[in-house]
């Protein structure tokens, strides 16, 4: 059987999982038996994170958790067996490596890394290279991360690489001719719009060259959270610019009773990460536990209504693109993805 990859939107038709928005990580584990797996997670000590990191312990795994904030990761993770917290910095390249080379030396092997960790609608900030700090830490941290864990993918014989994305990848395509807001006003949304598109064309090249080697890569929209500390330094007209809350900083009612509880929204990255439904294809974009549809300009979208945030757009599942933005990450990381 020929394994295919999803180019330019190939594979995007959903599986019929048998899974919906309210699904939660506790539906799509069950049956899955990772005993003996080695798992990465990062920003596994918060929000979906944290609850990604649970389903994997309850079905037997050991789960690595790299955190800028060691202290709180610990103490968030606290009581839970099986969970290791590691000191690594997305926005800082030496931490990583540093992180990486550890995990090569203690482990060898990882059968699952989720690229879990992202900030979102922050205030223009830079890294020490001048990178925009939504596509340094959403994208080029875990770009570098997942190049550094190479060879402990490979061994796996069968690994799965994990790109939490968000429907916000609707917001902007990426920027190739300014990527870090260098010659243009910024402006928050655009980057963290690009930034999550460029999650979903990393899934798409890293699984088109990693298919050979037994490593498939998936990215996903876990759906409109309640409970997770994404949106903690967004300015409240920003939500009420989409549509969220009132006047007076509330959330409608209606749009508090349309959001998916931690457990929900965790389950697509959980899902994407060990369902068998999903064996033989990868470079897909999920959303809802199951493979998402393209979005050509079919779907209707209205910020009111969290369950009409679904689809994917074409630019964000573009070969020629997804091609092109790994050429960009190798020369933004000063890496050579080898593999």
């Amino acid at each position: 059987m020929e394994t295919k990859d999803n180019y330019n939107g190939a594979l995007q038709t959903p599986v019929n999982s048998g899974f919906n928005a309210s699904s939660t990580t506790h539906d799509v584990i069950k049956g899955v038996n990772l005993t003996g797996k080695t798992i990465i997670v990062t920003g596994g000590y918060a929000g979906i994170g944290l609850e990604t990191v649970k389903a994997f312990i309850a079905v037997g795994a050991k789960v690595i958790v790299p955190a800028r904030d060691i202290n709180k990761a610990a103490n968030n993770l606290k009581g839970i067996p099986n969970v290791t917290v590691e000191a690594m910095d997305l926005m800082d390249p030496a931490s990583i490596n540093a992180f990486a080379a550890k995990f090569l030396a203690e482990h060898g092997t990882l059968h699952i890394l989720v690229n879990n960790a992202g900030i979102m609608w922050v205030p223009l900030q830079r890294d020490q290279r001048g990178y925009e700090s939504q596509l340094a830490t959403n994208h080029l941290g875990h770009f570098q991360l997942t190049a550094k864990l190479w060879p402990a993918l490979k061994k796996a014989k069968g690994a799965r690489v994990i790109n939490v994305s968000s429907f916000g990848h609707q917001m902007a395509p990426f920027n190739f001719d300014d990527p870090n807001f260098l010659n243009r006003e910024y402006e928050t949304l655009q980057g963290y719009g690009q930034s999550k598109t460029a999650n979903n064309l990393f899934a798409v090249e890293l699984d088109h060259r990693g298919k050979t080697f037994g490593v498939r890569a998936f990215s996903l929209h876990p759906g409109s959270v309640n409970g997770t500390d994404l949106g903690r330094v967004a300015p409240m007209s920003l939500f009420q610019q989409m549509g969220t809350h009132d006047a007076n900083g509330n959330i409608y009612p209606e749009v508090a009773a349309t959001l998916k509880t931690v457990e929900q929204g965790a389950a697509t990255s959980v899902w994407c990460a060990t369902s068998s439904q999903l064996n033989g294809i990868g470079g897909v974009y999920c959303e809802n536990a199951d493979v998402a549809e393209l979005d050509e300009g079919n779907i209707e979208h209205n910020y009111s209504d969290p369950s009409s945030l679904r689809g994917v757009k074409p630019y964000a599942v573009d070969a020629t693109l997804a091609q092109k933005l790994w050429t960009l990450s190798e020369e933004m990381t000063g890496i050579q993805f080898k593999l």
